[in-house]
């Protein structure tokens, strides 16, 4: 049977020519949308639930929010074990399906479920949400705000970085999640005065209620005029502080009672869980790029660099985002390291041949081998789904 395949290779070298020229340019075309990262990804087939509750301690996270997600995810096609988390403030329940499992199809059938678990979960104890499409190696940068004038407060910075860096970046295709850390995220406080809500016998939920009762804008369908229609609206949203200081809360002998005479209203900051600094001189404003799950890194960090030099523009004058870690020049490393070896093997072999038989045609024969094994490997590896990586591509080369 050998013999008879060399045989007819032999016979026809031209077809066999034509075939190898084919099957490397397939396998060229294959590399470039072949997913290409530095190492592979190992994460298990994962859907995590997250659920923010405020302020209860992890025994009633634990029995209110986290139980009723782990039972609605019993019995979904696929699943392999459910494992939960339970802390203070926080319900983080992981959901593990079979490998063979499409990632969208599982998330589609957990979203099903959550339905059934939010029926189950106590109002006001919290919302069961899904997590990013993305595994433990999709961070693939991260950056800081950098203020170079000083003029910017960590408030501003964060206040940019969420309203602005955040929202340009999660629109480039691949990525799937914007995170931020540090500095201060913007709120309007109210500090309600105990002794004023005793003296106008208020109740804090009162006030809460009233608040909310009155920032909000109300429609009130249309009124007909000559054939017209003339929307009817009620604008009540507030704008800023001083809409928030004149909410009436309650009326006495027909004075209004304001909210600025029972609280101070205030702009200040939400609870902090960390901070971020930079070479331990000072606090930062920084962020991380999560790229989705299955996205070629190569092309998403591209993108995003791009995009980085767009908000760059139009970011105040002396802040700019700089980037401190980038899986691109992990990612250019490993495969440098195997483009660098595979040459040095082409180069290695074909010496030794050429010293040992004294002629170029076997050398040729051999060193032409290598890189058709190579780009036909990147082909298998297209078919079956497998990325570019170090260990992927070190493993054929030897």
């Amino acid at each position: 049977m050998l013999e008879r395949l060399i045989g007819f290779s032999l016979a026809n070298r031209l077809l066999i020519g034509v075939v190898a020229l084919l099957v490397m340019g397939a396998g060229l075309l294959a590399y470039t949308e072949l997913p290409v990262d530095a190492f592979p990804d190992v994460s298990p087939n994962l859907v995590q639930v997250f659920t923010v509750t405020e302020g209860l301690a992890p025994e009633e996270v634990e029995k209110f929010v986290t139980y009723p997600v782990e039972v609605a995810m019993t019995g979904l096609p696929g699943v392999e074990k459910v494992r939960s988390v339970s802390n203070f403030g926080l319900s983080v329940v992981n959901v593990y399906f079979e490998d063979s499992m499409d990632i969208y199809f599982a998330r589609q059938v957990v979203g099903e479920r959550l339905q059934e678990a939010r029926e189950q979960i106590p109002e006001g104890f919290g919302e069961p949400e899904m997590g990013p499409i993305s595994t433990g190696m999709g961070l693939v940068l991260f950056y800081y705000l950098e203020d170079r004038n000083g003029r910017h407060s960590l408030e501003e910075l964060r206040t940019l970085q969420d309203w602005i860096v955040k929202t340009n970046l999660q629109t480039v295709p691949g990525v799937t999640e914007v995170l931020g850390i540090g500095g201060y995220e913007k709120q309007f406080q109210v500090v309600v005065h105990p002794e004023d809500l005793q003296r106008f016998d208020l109740t804090l939920g009162e006030v809460i209620h009233r608040i909310r009762a009155n920032n909000l804008n109300v429609g009130a369908q249309f009124l007909e005029r000559n054939g017209e229609e003339l929307v009817v609206r009620s604008v009540g949203l507030a704008t800023g502080m001083e809409d928030l200081r004149s909410i009436v809360v309650k009326t006495e002998v027909g004075r209004p009672i304001y909210l600025h005479d029972v609280a101070e209203v205030h702009v200040g900051g939400a609870v902090r869980r960390g901070v971020q600094t930079r070479n331990g001189s000072g606090e930062v404003i920084a962020g991380m790029v999560v790229k989705l799950f299955g996205a070629n890194s190569s092309t998403v960090i591209a993108r995003v660099e791009e995009r980085v030099s767009e908000i760059n523009e139009i970011l105040p004058a002396g802040v700019r985002i700089v980037p401190y870690y980038e899986q691109k020049s992990l990612v250019e490393g490993a495969v440098r390291t195997v483009s660098r070896a595979l040459v040095q093997g082409i180069l290695l072999v074909a010496f030794v041949l050429l010293l040992f038989t004294g002629g170029l045609r076997p050398s040729f024969v051999v060193a032409v081998a290598i890189p058709f094994s190579v780009l036909f490997a990147f082909l298998l590896m297209d078919r079956v789904g497998l990325s570019a990586n170090l260990m992927s591509l070190g493993t054929r080369r030897r």
